[in-house]
């Protein structure tokens, strides 16, 4: 009967635990969640998808295909990832104050004594005593807090005065406190759960900022790679030219066309252009295990030494007119930073308010409400103070007659009351309720300032992309004309109405030319990136989605 008490309460309360992906008793999963020993192992998976990328014993990555692998295996995303989940615990966590309290006790103790007097009932008194016992309470939604509490004890003794043996004393009570004032109703109760999913889509907010820092890093990364190859390629290009300048002039001083002298100049303009092709080389393999560790491909025997090819061209940058002010407003409902700075505030109102609240007395209204039972075989004595103790009848009973007068609710128990705690003089909640005035005109003064920022942010990026824009187009021109000096200065050399010199100075300008032209589309496509970056839409740019 006491098993069947207790399982009919937990059935009748366990909606009030959660939904379906709480575990709750006496559901087997509260058993395999609450009992089990937790696991600490911790398992790092190796790096993922590198495969997918691999043709003909190359890696070849777009930068869409490289992004994807950072946020497969970069580390420090991951652990912006995870950093999320000690916010959601903390919204479980105040979501734990509304959990029930279930309790359950049962005692069983013997006693045996010597008889006293005439009063005790027999020479050697034995009494057994069993108390059980099952309590249940909870906070709900309007601050209020109850008690549900059963209570049967079964006692037994050998008296002779005895006239129920064994008797079972049952007892129902319900007692509540609801407060009037200070913690009433359910804004106030449900604040503490309110402020952690309020700091959680802030962390959100900040994960993604931190996200995209990282993703800015490595996309940098990629394009001193893209930068790197043009780098290699425009020294190849150098060196080709001054081997052929060295080996013509060999040529003419093996025929005796010029002077011993004249071979000085073409053989110093090879030896620089094979140093720079030779440093040009070394930088490129050293922006690649640079790229490799972003993705984590250096974790993989695998691929750490396998080429990489990046795919992104290095191409002349579309021209496209630019709303600075539309830019800014669009910063301005983007920036992840910005968002998480204007979140804080709320949390600081939310925090106001509770401090507001704990400068309220304490008034609560207390009721309780309880009924009783007894039962158990009915002895009817005769002669009990004449010597001979008597049982002149039994009247069978039970734990059931205990119950049925318990629930008859005929014998009860009941009354109101109101509880007042009025502090005098309470200044620590009026310093910690200053406290919380001044945080809110502090993040307040933050956003602020953060706004200007912002601002000054995108305006400052798409002037430097303007720049660079004007850069790559005068670039472009400048490479051009070296190229036709070259061409002409060869001209006229193999004419003989120019000297070499004057071919190798020609060369060694185009080549600065093919230099200035890649470092000013590099530039450019890096300033790109910050303009995304400022205006908190690389995410959604470069089609990446945090989960």
């Amino acid at each position: 009967m006491r098993s069947a008490v207790w399982l009919l309460l937990a059935a009748l309360c366990a909606p009030a635990w959660g939904g379906d992906s709480d575990p709750y008793f006496p559901k087997p999963a509260y058993f395999q969640t609450y009992f089990k020993r937790a696991d600490t192992r911790v398992e790092l998976l190796p790096p993922l998808h590198l495969d997918d990328y691999v043709v003909d014993g190359k890696l070849e990555l777009s930068l869409k295909a490289f992004l994807d692998l950072v946020m497969w295996n970069n580390p420090n995303v991951s652990i912006q990832r995870l950093s999320v989940y000690s916010y959601e615990d903390q919204v479980m966590r105040a979501l734990g104050n509304f959990d029930p309290l279930g309790s359950g006790s049962f005692q069983s103790t013997r006693s045996v004594t010597q008889g006293t007097t005439a009063l005790s009932g027999a020479s050697t008194l034995t009494q057994l005593s069993q108390p059980f016992s099952l309590g249940w309470q909870q906070l709900v939604s309007t601050g209020a807090t109850y008690n549900i509490n059963y209570f049967d004890n079964k006692s037994s003794t050998n008296s002779i005065f005895a006239t129920i043996n064994p008797s079972y004393n049952s007892s129902l009570s319900f007692s509540f406190s609801q407060p009037l004032l200070r913690g009433r109703g359910s804004f106030i109760t449900k604040l503490p759960v309110t402020i952690a999913k309020a700091r959680l889509t802030s962390a959100k907010s900040t994960v993604e900022d931190q996200v995209i820092q990282l993703l800015v890093s490595a996309e940098q990364v990629y394009w001193s790679v893209v930068g790197a190859r043009e780098a290699v390629r425009v020294a190849e290009e150098n060196y080709k030219l001054a081997d052929t300048a060295l080996k013509r002039a060999n040529r003419e001083l093996e025929l005796g066309a010029s002077s011993p002298l004249d071979i000085y100049q073409p053989q110093a303009n090879f030896a620089n252009a094979e140093l720079a092709r030779t440093q040009a080389r070394f930088n490129l393999q050293q922006t690649e295990d640079a790229l490799r560790t972003q993705m984590g491909a250096d974790l993989d025997v695998k691929f750490r030494s396998m080429p990489i090819v990046a795919t992104e061209p290095v191409t002349p940058p579309p021209d496209l007119g630019v709303d600075r002010e539309k830019m800014v407003a669009m910063a301005m409902q983007k920036r992840q930073d910005l968002r998480a700075a204007k979140q804080s505030i709320d949390v600081d109102d939310l925090g106001v308010r509770q401090a507001n609240d704990n400068l309220r007395p304490n008034l609560a209204l207390t009721g309780q409400y309880s009924t009783s039972g007894i039962g158990g075989p009915l002895y009817t004595l005769q002669n009990v103070f004449g010597g001979g103790t008597q049982v002149a009848g039994v009247t069978p009973g039970g734990i059931t007659d205990a119950l049925s007068q318990m629930f008859g609710f005929g014998q009860p128990t009941y009354g109101f009351g109101l509880t007042l705690s009025l502090p005098i003089r309470n200044r620590a909640a009026a310093a910690n309720l200053a406290d919380a005035t001044v945080s809110k005109k502090l993040d307040a003064l933050r956003v602020r300032a953060l706004e200007q920022t912002v601002r000054l942010q995108v305006l400052t990026a798409i002037t430097n992309i303007e720049s660079s824009r004007a850069s790559v187009e005068l670039a472009k021109v400048a490479r051009d004309l070296a190229q036709k000096r070259v061409e002409a200065e060869q001209k006229k050399y193999e004419l003989g109405i120019d000297q070499i010199f004057f071919v190798l100075a020609a060369q060694t300008d185009l080549t600065a030319a093919e230099s200035q032209l890649v470092n000013q589309t590099i530039s450019y496509r890096l300033n790109q990136l910050t303009l995304l970056r400022s205006l908190g839409t690389l995410l959604e740019e470069r089609g990446i989605a945090i989960q």
